[in-house]
C-alpha cells in the first residue's frame, strides 16, 4: 500500500482550538482511510517567516498539500473569495452557513479551483464575526475611527473598509501582530474574539469595541494536483471526516466567542458596544464599489442568503 505523507499548514498557536480540531480530523482521516493517508499539522504555518501570504505561495506550488485561510486573503488568487468578508452583510451565523456552503460558497469554490485550488465543500472551520480592539481608546462611533492607526490582514477589501472610514490600515501578518502590537507600530487591531484569545493580544491591547463589523472563517484548502492524486476513497474520507468535524468546530467556536465577551473583560480590557449603524452609514460608496468588483451573480447569490444588501 502506498502512503501519500502530506502536511497541514494553519496560522494559530500550538494547542490552540483550531490546531486542535485540525489534528483530530487528520488523525481520524489517516484511521478511516486504512492509513493511506497520514496528514502532519503544522500550527502558525510551520514558522515560515513570510506567514499567510507565503504560505498561500506555497500551497499554490504543491510545497505544502493542505492550508486553511480566511476569503479576505484569497483575494489575491480569486478576488471574488473576498465577498464572504463583505462588512456587515451577515446578521447571523445562520446567513453566513447558508452562503458559504451553499451555492456563493459553489461559486467561489469553482473560482478556486480553476487557479489550482481545491476548496474542500462544507469545510470551512468557525473564526467568528470580527470586533476592534486598540491600546488607546473606545470604538463608540464612526468617527472614533478617522485617523486610526490600524492592523489589519493584506486583503484588499480590508484596506478599502478602513480607510473609507477614515483610518489608517497598516497590513501586518497575523506573525507578527502582537509584536507590532506591543512596540506601537500601530495602535489597534480587529480580530474575532477567540483570535485575541489564543495570541494573547489582551496583552498588549487595552480597549474592546464589540462591532460585528465583518465575518472570517478558515476555509479548508488543497493543493489541486496532490488532490487529485489521492483515490476518489480516499478524497471520500476526507470530504466526509472534513464535514463532520467542521460542523462540530463551528459550534464549538461559537460558544467560545460568546463566552469571551465577558473572559476578555474578566482579563481587564475595557469593552463597549459600538454604534455599528453610524459606522455602516459611510459606506455608500464601498459597497457600489465592491458590488461592481464582485458582479452580477455573485451578489445575487449573496442577496439570495440576506436580502437586498448595499
Amino acid at each position: 500500500m502506498t502512503v501519500l505523507a502530506y502536511r497541514q499548514f494553519h496560522n494559530q498557536p500550538p494547542g490552540s482550538p483550531l490546531d486542535r480540531w485540525l489534528t483530530e480530523m487528520w488523525a481520524v482521516v489517516k484511521g478511516e482511510s486504512g492509513g493511506q493517508l497520514d496528514v502532519e499539522v503544522c500550527p502558525q504555518n510551520d514558522g515560515i517567516a513570510g506567514g499567510d501570504p507565503q504560505a498561500l505561495q506555497m500551497l499554490l506550488a504543491g510545497e505544502v498539500e493542505f492550508y486553511t485561510l480566511m476569503g479576505g486573503l484569497l483575494g489575491t488568487v480569486a478576488p471574488i473569495a473576498e465577498i464572504t468578508g463583505l462588512p456587515f452583510a451577515f446578521a447571523s451565523h445562520a446567513q453566513v452557513f447558508a452562503a458559504i456552503d451553499g451555492e456563493l460558497g459553489d461559486y467561489v469554490r469553482r473560482e478556486l479551483l480553476a487557479k489550482g485550488i481545491y476548496a474542500v465543500p462544507r469545510a470551512c472551520f468557525e473564526n467568528g464575526f470580527r470586533h476592534i480592539s486598540t491600546s488607546t481608546k473606545s470604538i463608540r462611533t464612526a468617527d472614533d475611527l478617522v485617523g486610526l492607526r490600524i492592523r489589519t490582514p493584506s486583503g484588499r477589501l480590508f484596506i478599502d473598509f478602513f480607510e473609507s472610514l477614515g483610518a489608517q490600515p497598516t497590513p501586518i501578518n497575523l506573525n507578527r501582530l502582537y509584536d507590532a502590537l506591543k512596540a506601537g507600530a500601530v495602535e489597534a487591531q480587529e480580530n474575532p474574539l477567540a483570535m485575541i484569545e489564543t495570541n494573547r493580544l489582551y496583552e498588549v491591547q487595552t480597549y474592546l469595541s464589540f462591532t460585528d463589523h465583518m465575518w472570517s472563517g478558515f476555509n479548508l484548502l488543497a493543493n489541486g494536483e496532490r488532490w487529485h492524486a489521492l483515490s476518489a476513497d480516499v478524497q471520500q474520507v476526507v470530504e466526509r471526516v472534513a464535514r463532520r468535524y467542521t460542523a462540530c468546530q463551528r459550534e464549538e467556536t461559537m460558544v467560545f466567542n460568546a463566552a469571551l465577551r465577558t473572559r476578555l473583560a474578566e482579563r481587564g480590557m475595557i469593552v463597549n458596544a459600538a454604534d455599528r449603524v453610524s459606522i455602516r452609514g459611510r459606506l455608500g460608496a464601498f459597497y457600489a464599489r465592491w458590488k461592481r468588483e464582485f458582479g452580477p451573480k455573485a451578489w445575487r447569490l449573496l442577496e439570495a442568503q440576506i436580502g437586498p444588501f448595499g
